[in-house]
This record gives structure tokens, C-alpha cells and sequence, in this order.
């Protein structure tokens, strides 16, 4: 039987190990990348959020995270966004220049969408900076597009849509 290219799942803790490893070393000299890699290995372990994988023959090339803490920093005590009871928010979606344009996002979040919604949540949030429009075409594509609040943050206007499930 062949084994499919990629699959779609959660995370486990050696792939988001070798994930954040791919993203720190793709940035340096940008310590908040570090920062970052401590924060969502300390959320994922203590259950604030849940990254996923796209894994390409079992390599992981792409990620994307569900916050459903407030405490997680990208929330930053929104309760709108993220509130630990039924709205989470959608974060951190990346893959790797080789794997773009082929939908694998989309399917990821459909991945992310039934286990958000079988953990108890109702409303998933995304955000997208205003200028990055390409993106927001997409996340409206993908039904997030209640348009639920707006924030100026690190010098960009960011725009947040809302999509029940």
C-alpha cells in the first residue's frame, strides 16, 4: 500500500520541537523567535493552545496553532479572540516556500476546525494584517469573515474575523 505524501494532524512534541527549530534558525539574530519557541512549547504543554503538522513523508513543512487561552500572548487577554470556553483563535499559520499553493493550508485548517469544534469550541478567530490581501481573500474563502475587531499592532493594522462552526 503506498503511504500518502503528506498528512495533517496535531503535532507531537518532537515535530513542534523540530518545527520551532526550523523557524529560529530561519530568523537569526531575531530573539523574539526564541521567545516564541518558549511560549508555544510552554502553552502546548500546559494545554493553552495546540499546534499542528503538515508533514510531507513524515517531515514536518508547515504548522498552524489553535489559541484557546487568553493567557497566550498573540490574545493578550482578548477574550473576543480566545476566551478558554468555546471561541479560540487560529495562529502561527506557516509553510515551508516548496509546499505553497497547493491547499495544504486550507486542509490543515479544516484538521485544526474539527478539533476545535470536538473540543467544545464554537467560534474560531483568525487575524490578518490589512495589507496582506491575498491572505484575507483566503481566510474569507475559508468562512472567516465577521469581521470582529481590529488592533495596531507592531506598527501594522491587524483586522480579526470570526467563523463559527
Amino acid at each position: 500500500m503506498a503511504r500518502t505524501l503528506y498528512e495533517y494532524r496535531p503535532a507531537t512534541r518532537q515535530e513542534l520541537e523540530w518545527l520551532w527549530e526550523k523557524d529560529v534558525a530561519a530568523h537569526p539574530g531575531e530573539e523574539q523567535w526564541l521567545q516564541w519557541r518558549r511560549e508555544y512549547l510552554e502553552n502546548n504543554r500546559l494545554g493553552r493552545c495546540r499546534t499542528f503538522a503538515v508533514l510531507y513523508r513524515g517531515e514536518p513543512v508547515g504548522q498552524g496553532t489553535l489559541l484557546f487561552s487568553p493567557r497566550c500572548s498573540a490574545v493578550n487577554g482578548r477574550q473576543e479572540l480566545a476566551n478558554g470556553a468555546g471561541v479560540a483563535n487560529v495562529n502561527a499559520l506557516r509553510i515551508e516556500q516548496a509546499h505553497r499553493g497547493r491547499g495544504h493550508m486550507a486542509q490543515l485548517v479544516r484538521v485544526m476546525e474539527q478539533y476545535a469544534k470536538t473540543a467544545g469550541c464554537r467560534t474560531l478567530t483568525i487575524g490578518v494584517e490589512a495589507a496582506q490581501t491575498k491572505n484575507l481573500a483566503i481566510y474569507l474563502h475559508w468562512g472567516y469573515n465577521r469581521l470582529i475587531t481590529h488592533a495596531q499592532e507592531e506598527g501594522a493594522l491587524v483586522l480579526y474575523y470570526a467563523k463559527a462552526l
